[in-house]
Order: structure tokens, then sequence, then C-alpha cells
């Protein structure tokens, strides 16, 4: 298969280092396709992540469909399985400004309903399904203000009618912040959005795996799609484990979608990489004397933002985008600028250590916009994908609104926001999409630190 980066992103059968990888208990138990022959099913889904699982858990949970989740490693390999647990609203880059231009109001509070019932959905599932996923952080989510000049941002953000952004938000300055329990250098107010929450991503995409396979849903593992042809009415999807039949597919790769996969996606998405550090355990006394007691889950204005949080042992999860190169080396290299961005965000802990660094890829489009949509205008092939380092909580519905479509309980155009629906539109240079990246990545820094 073809992808754009060098191929150490995509050994399938390593797991990322990380702290979720350590923490999340015994493995789920998937099939083995080479196991089995005549494959055949209702529904294929490609890629076993939030997308995959959700569209499996409801197509066997509310329509008794036949489905089966092919997945390139096994559920929660990818993005959904090494995240930073960030339960909100996201899932494009772009300004509401720029979304009310572009589509107008309708539009542009479907998709704010959209974003809250997909919040909502993860919780409803969570507790639905017991799924103990170390859900943190009961106030919402923070954007704060690395420098002074982002306050005037955050302050009119919070004047945004709610039937616009269905999230309370309200204006924190720098004191509030500091008395909420985040503080530092680079807080300099915030704007708190109610709703939002934390958890252990991959103790979910597990939990949401193992709800799924309780309701019919077949798992398989070490299933990543080589070859794709039609038979009739049929899609033949070649695996090394064997070929599966099926009347319809779901695709759900999102960063991890190979160049070749299906000609209806080439040339629309572009992975870009995003890294976490994990500190070890900090004492009560660490986190008094940075000013950091909260465990709510935020994130600083930067375009290159940086997202943090407590998790529930006391580590701190220090996340950033950015880098262009996926080799050894490379991973390297940006494990020392992430290094050096903490201990000057947090300079109280300029001596503390950390336990785990990791990092793999979000999915960009060129519109910015999360999409979900027929390939190709095929009533049988359903993709959704592209939620911009935003996922957990849009993937989730993504997820569910796809198994709605190829169950024929949805339309399209009523039940899908106008600005989402479809394909993404292709890149116009698509040879110069890294390379785009890059230059667009060194001019955001730019302007995330001196402008």
């Amino acid at each position: 298969m073809k992808y754009l980066y060098h191929g150490h992103a995509y050994d399938f059968h390593a797991p990322a280092p990380s702290w979720w990888e350590d923490s999340a208990g015994v493995t789920v138990e998937t099939d083995d396709l080479a196991n089995e022959s005549n494959v055949c099913c209702d529904v294929a889904v490609i890629g076993g992540g939030y997308t995959g699982l959700s569209a499996a858990y409801h197509l066997a949970c509310d329509y008794g469909t036949d489905v089966r989740v092919l997945d390139a490693g096994r559920p929660g390999w990818g993005a959904s399985g090494r995240n930073g647990g960030f339960c909100g609203p996201g899932a494009l880059k772009r300004s509401r400004s720029s979304l009310l231009r572009d589509f107008g109001s309708d539009a542009v509070k479907a998709f704010g309903r959209m974003q809250r019932d997909a919040v909502d959905l993860v919780a409803e599932l969570l507790e639905k399904e017991q799924i103990d996923a170390d859900k943190t952080g009961h106030r919402g989510e923070i954007c704060f203000a690395h420098r002074p000049n982002r306050i005037p941002g955050l302050i009119e953000e919070a004047k945004t009618p709610d039937d616009i952004f269905p999230f309370r938000t309200n204006y924190l300055d720098r004191d509030d912040c500091r008395a909420f329990g985040i503080a530092g250098p680079e807080v300099w107010g915030g704007l708190l959005m109610n709703g939002p929450f934390g958890l252990h991503p991959l103790k979910y995409c597990q939990g949401l795996a193992r709800a799924a396979q309780r309701r019919g849903a077949v798992l398989h593992h070490d299933a990543q799609v080589t070859g794709w042809r039609r038979e009739g009415r049929d899609h033949l999807l070649s695996t090394p484990g064997g070929v599966v039949r099926a009347r319809k597919v779901i695709i759900g790769t999102n960063g991890y979608t190979p160049e070749d996969l299906h000609a209806g996606l080439a040339d629309r998405l572009l992975p870009t990489l995003t890294n976490i550090l994990v500190t070890r355990p900090l004492s009560r006394e660490e986190k008094e004397a940075q000013g950091w007691t909260a465990t709510d889950v935020a994130f600083d204005t930067r375009k290159l933002l940086h997202y943090v949080r407590l998790l529930p042992d006391g580590r701190f999860l220090f996340g950033g985008r950015g880098g262009w190169d996926a080799s050894p080396q490379g991973v390297e290299t940006r494990r020392r600028v992430m290094v050096r961005h903490f201990r000057k965000m947090f300079p109280a802990w300029r001596d503390v250590g950390f336990t785990h660094f990791w990092n793999g890829f979000v999915c960009l489009t060129f519109d910015r916009v999360v999409h979900i949509g027929f390939v190709d205008d095929d009533p049988t092939i359903v993709a959704a994908l592209a939620y911009h380092g935003s996922g957990v909580a849009t993937a989730t519905w993504n997820g569910r609104m796809a198994a709605r479509l190829v169950a024929g309980a949805a339309d399209i155009n009523e039940s899908v926001p106008a600005m989402m629906r479809d394909m993404p539109p292709r890149f116009p240079m698509p040879w110069l999409r890294k390379a785009t990246l890059k230059v667009a990545g060194i001019g955001y820094g730019i302007r995330d630190e001196w402008l």
C-alpha cells in the first residue's frame, strides 16, 4: 500500500510506546481471518478505531447487521488508541466567521448541534456499556491564551450565541484561571466550555470494541485491505488472511488511510503528526508549585496548539502539533522539541522526568472540515473521516451516522450537516501536500511565538 510518510509510522505490529498501552489492561481478543474461508458479510468496516467500532456497534445493535471490522493492526492501534483523550467539540480547523460566510447560519447551527450530540453520545455509551475509561474533568474544557494579545479573541468567542455553539462558555481572566487550577507564564486568560471531558482513549476504544462484539460484530486483526474489486453487486476486499465479500463497505481509516485504498479518496487527505509526552506522577506539592491542579482538559491558542491535562494518577500529559518526519530520527528530533516547549511552559517542573513519548497522525483536508458521505456517489460505500485532531466525539458520531446511512435508516441530506456532507475536495497539487504542510508549519510557528 502507498503512504505519504516513512514506513516506520505504519508498522501495524508495533503498538505505540504510550502510557495508554501500558495502562489499558487486557487487549481485546479478535479473530484471525486466516482461520476462516469464504468470509461473507452484509457490511465490511475498514478501520478499527472509533469510527469503525461505532459503526459496527450500531449496525449490530440497532439493525442486527452481519458486520465485520478489518483493521491493519488491532482495535485502537491508530489515532483512537494514542490521542490525548479529549472528548469535546472540534473536528475542523476553521473560524466560525469563515463557516458562517461559506455555509450560512443554518448549516453552522446544525454542525454545532452535531458536536453537542457527539459529546453526549460518548458519555451515553460509557454509561450504557459500563466502559471504565477513567473519565476526568467535570467542569469542561478550557482554551487558554498563551499570549496577552489572544485575550480579545477569547472574550469575543464567549459571546457566541448558544444556537451557534451549544456549549456554555465563560471567559476567565488570569486570576480566575489560577483559582480554577490552571496557571503558568503562558496562561493569560481562558475560555471555559461546559460539557467536554477527558478519558483514557484506549480504554474507551477497547470498551467500544467489546460492546460491538457482544452485539454480534466480528473484529479481525492483521487484516489490512490490500486489494479491492467489484464482482457484481459485491465488494471483494483482499487481506493477508483472505478475501472478504461484502454488500456494503464503511471506510473509517482517517489519518492512516492508504493513498491507494480507493480511487475515490485519492488526493483528498493530508495526515500530519501530533506528539505526546507524559511525566512521571507528580506530587501534590509539585502541582501546587506550578499552580496546575485542575484535572479538566485544556489547550492553548496556538495554531500549532499544545493540549494538556492531569491524568488520574498525577501524571501530566503534554501534547503538541508539528513535525513532518515520521522516521525514527524525525521522531527523536520532535521529542527534543517537545521537552524544550514543556520546560518553557511549566518552569516549576523543569526537572520532572518523562516516562513516555509517542506520536501519530491526525487527518486534515483541503477545506479543513470533517466529512462523511458516499464515495464516488456509490450508496454502498460510505467514508467517514478527517477529524483534524479532535475525533473522540465526532468519530463516534460519524460511525453511528455511517451505520444509519448504509442501513438505509437515514437520509444524508436531512441527517448530516451540509458543511461535512460528501467527500472532501481534492488537493489542487497533491504531490506538494507535505511540502505545503511544512511551509505552513514554519509560518504558524512564527505567528504563534512572535505575532
